[in-house]
């Protein structure tokens, strides 16, 4: 059973902005980050499957920010089993992800990026070296944001920086970038950009 909570619009037809939370935490968390963004999209905000700590956790990692490929692959599986009986082909669904939630986003663009109207990486790395592609144009004309914070020790600088290069450089998507002053830790301006970046590229509207 997949434990998803929920805030925003309820048309069934609204948007879905799929909210994930980082290693450790609970989907509680992260859907209080709603309340900031714009109403008219729904929010469902999804437990994740590894019980970590007090929380939980999407994959197994081989280090900070380097997932298990097997174990990425079975949590992408199951998570796609999940939304495509909650969001059936046709409603447009943007993927945010925190930390681990945000390898875990880029896993599932990078996997099927068609499925997708857009993603936020925020204060995470892509996952690479787990067996999704991470090839020149994979991401060809999706909408990204992408939010760092300047100071993060938590995420290997190695992965922040590859992953700022790959969106804005190689990947062919259309990529919103912003560091803020800052740790492991989300900012208001950049969670406000987030909402603003919702708003103006209105995914799959």
């Amino acid at each position: 059973m997949i434990t998803v909570a929920h805030a925003g619009a309820t048309d069934p037809s609204a948007p879905l902005v799929v909210l994930l939370h980082g290693r450790g935490s609970h989907e509680c968390e992260i859907l209080t980050l709603s309340g900031h963004l714009p109403p008219d999209f729904a929010y469902a905000a999804v437990r994740a499957p590894i019980a970590e700590g007090a929380g939980y956790a999407w994959f197994a990692n081989r280090g900070i920010g380097r997932p298990v490929a097997s174990s990425l692959r079975e949590h992408m599986d199951w998570f796609r089993a999940w939304l495509d009986g909650y969001a059936p082909v046709g409603r447009p669904v943007v993927l945010i992800g925190f930390s681990g939630g945000a390898a875990f986003a880029g896993g599932l663009i990078l996997d099927d990026p068609s499925r997708y109207a857009g993603a936020g990486i925020l204060y995470g790395t892509l996952p690479f070296n787990a067996g999704v592609p991470v090839t020149p144009g994979r991401l060809a004309g999706l909408p990204v944001i992408v939010a760092q914070g300047e100071d993060d020790t938590v995420i290997p600088r190695e992965l922040l920086d590859r992953t700022w290069d790959y969106l804005r450089t190689e990947s062919g998507a259309t990529v919103t970038a912003r560091r803020d002053p800052g740790g492991h830790g989300l900012t208001m301006p950049a969670l406000l950009a987030v909402g603003e970046w919702l708003t103006a590229s209105s995914p799959g509207r």
